[in-house]
């Protein structure tokens, strides 16, 4: 008289067909890919700015078409550098603030005549080389295309803080000096500054 196989081993069989189906029809996820230009800004930009030391001149090298901008402001106005196609894997906005002193901004006002309330106004090339010194204080990249925070995970690493927003969240790097801002996963802007601003 031959032996039933136990239950067990029918049970075992089955759920081992159910596993092996399934991993074969359900699609699997692709892997995120890093931004392929991270990498070098890394290196050369954003990690000079969180040590304090990334000057306009060094800058400027790679954004042959970005502009220097002079914006008024009550207390004292700023010189932004803009450009509006930053990177040569999508079209990315950025922009850049000069870091000036109190005195700074008192002559930059008393020269070029600029109250609170005047509109915006680009300056020289001249003015750009002049300032080629000068360092930067905040650089804030805005994506015009999709980046998922997945890519900005595979890109970055995990944020060593997080923090909710009224819209969205904020993922916070702070030896990069660097804070993301996300909504419904997706990455609406990168701001480095110095990274000391980032560690208190």
């Amino acid at each position: 008289m031959k032996r039933r196989p136990p239950a067990l081993l029918f049970t075992v069989v089955a759920l081992a067909s159910c596993l092996l189906g399934y991993w074969w029809l359900v699609p699997r996820e692709d892997k995120a890919e890093p931004l392929p230009w991270l990498g070098e800004w890394q290196a050369e930009v954003l990690q000079p700015l969180a040590e304090d030391s990334l000057t306009l001149g060094q800058l400027d090298d790679r954004l042959p078409k970005a502009e220097l901008w002079l914006q008024p402001r009550l207390d004292g106005p700023r010189l932004l550098l803009r450009d509006s196609q930053a990177l040569e894997s999508g079209a990315w906005v950025l922009e850049a603030e000069l870091a000036l002193t109190v005195a700074q901004r008192d002559s930059l006002a008393t020269a070029s005549g600029v109250k609170p309330n005047d509109a915006e106004q680009p300056q020289s090339a001249q003015m750009r080389e002049q300032l080629a010194g000068q360092r930067i204080e905040a650089l804030n990249l805005q994506p015009q295309q999709v980046i998922s925070a997945a890519t900005l995970s595979a890109s970055l690493g995990a944020p060593r803080l997080r923090l909710q927003l009224p819209e969205g969240e904020a993922w916070i790097y702070p030896q990069l000096g660097l804070t993301a801002h996300l909504k419904d996963e997706r990455l609406q802007l990168l701001r480095v500054v110095p990274r000391r601003l980032l560690s208190h």
